[in-house]
């Protein structure tokens, strides 16, 4: 349609017809923004949520099926061993909890267990889930949802074979862990140092130092270390000028990416609406550790936001081979910089504008 109407008005006939369009637009967001029923109105006839309504559906489709059958990394029993943990760590611990969920938690661990043959290594999820559960089993009190728990814990334990390990992948006292050898001064050198970087040599990249970024990034905080995201990372230079091109923002130097990453988020990890963000926010943290990450190995990079547009969102998703549950959040280019790029100063906000100390609460309780 836009192409057609370019085709067949004058520039400035063009023009107007948008301007116009603009300000209908304008007034209907104005009108329908009222309250939530006119909002869901207004939505019940524009398109911009249908992509992210039906991942949120093929997600929670995806999370149920793979409660039971998915065991290389399982959602729920992410979520549960570390809402364990947080119960563990509470002060004061109370002496029974998580009785809601303690039997699914041992289901879904008993079955993965039995996916693996009934070896649990020596690190990895399974490893850190039996830790954590023979922890809280040592620790809390009889209960009858406990106790039964407790004996189907023994009994798959009975049958399984532990590979030895130093010590046990279950909460410790931050007292024990040793401060990382950084000065705040050096931290905040790495922050400055780190810009967005468009022009890069025509050099490799090494996959070693990606995939030590890339176990930094992993470190990152999650919403009860689900971890909802995986990093695509592009090196065949065909490949990467196929991606490149897909975003906004991109025209006129994405030819000179050695190396093009996309960060995918996953709505599987979720069985509620309430959750449906998450994605974008953990995939967040770990693309700024990533990209930080980068400078420590003299690499470089650049964020490349990624729009929700009909016409890319289908390209990507046929180029990538994404499932209906996946959701692109955005793409960077890394590589080492070319001395003699240019690189923007992109000032920063003030201290004062940036916070907010002690924020005057409303003076209304909630309805």
């Amino acid at each position: 349609m836009k192409r057609l109407a370019q085709r067949a008005l004058s520039p400035e006939g063009y023009a107007r017809l948008k301007n116009r369009r603009r300000r209908f637009e304008r007034a209907l967001a104005v009108w329908f923004s009222a309250n939530g029923m006119t909002a869901s109105l207004y939505y019940l006839f524009h398109d911009a949520f249908r992509r992210e309504q039906h991942a949120t559906l093929a997600g929670k489709r995806q999370y149920y099926a793979d409660v039971t059958k998915k065991f290389d990394t399982n959602a729920k029993l992410r979520r549960d061993v570390h809402r364990i943990e947080k119960g563990l760590i509470s002060q004061p611990r109370r002496d029974v909890f998580a009785t809601s969920y303690i039997t699914s938690t041992l289901d879904v661990f008993a079955a993965a267990v039995r996916a693996h043959d009934g070896v649990i290594a020596a690190t990895g999820e399974l490893r850190w889930a039996h830790d954590v559960l023979h922890a809280y089993f040592e620790a809390v009190a009889s209960h009858p949802k406990v106790d039964a728990a407790r004996d189907a814990f023994h009994t798959v334990m009975r049958t399984a074979s532990l590979s030895p390990r130093s010590e046990a992948a279950a909460p410790a006292p931050r007292g024990e862990v040793t401060p990382p050898p950084v000065t705040p001064e050096a931290f905040t050198a790495l922050t400055k140092r780190r810009r967005s970087v468009r022009w890069f040599l025509d050099e490799p990249v090494p996959r070693d130092a990606l995939d030590q970024a890339l176990l930094a990034a992993g470190q990152s905080p999650s919403a009860c270390n689900r971890l909802p995201y995986r990093f695509l990372v592009y090196d065949e230079p065909e490949l990467v000028q196929r991606v490149a091109t897909l975003p906004f923002g991109t025209k006129g130097f994405e030819h000179n990416f050695p190396v093009i990453v996309v960060l995918v988020g996953s709505l599987a990890a979720f069985f509620s609406e309430r959750d449906r963000h998450v994605p974008y926010i953990d995939a967040s943290l770990a693309a700024m550790s990533f990209m930080l990450a980068l400078e420590t190995h003299g690499l470089s990079s650049v964020p490349i936001n990624w729009p929700d547009v009909e016409e890319r969102e289908r390209r990507i998703r046929h180029l990538l081979g994404l499932e209906s549950h996946e959701r692109t959040i955005m793409m960077m280019a890394v590589g080492y910089a070319d001395p003699r790029g240019g690189v923007p100063a992109s000032e920063k906000r003030t201290l004062d504008q940036l916070r907010q100390y002690n924020h005057a609460p409303g003076t209304q309780d909630e309805p």
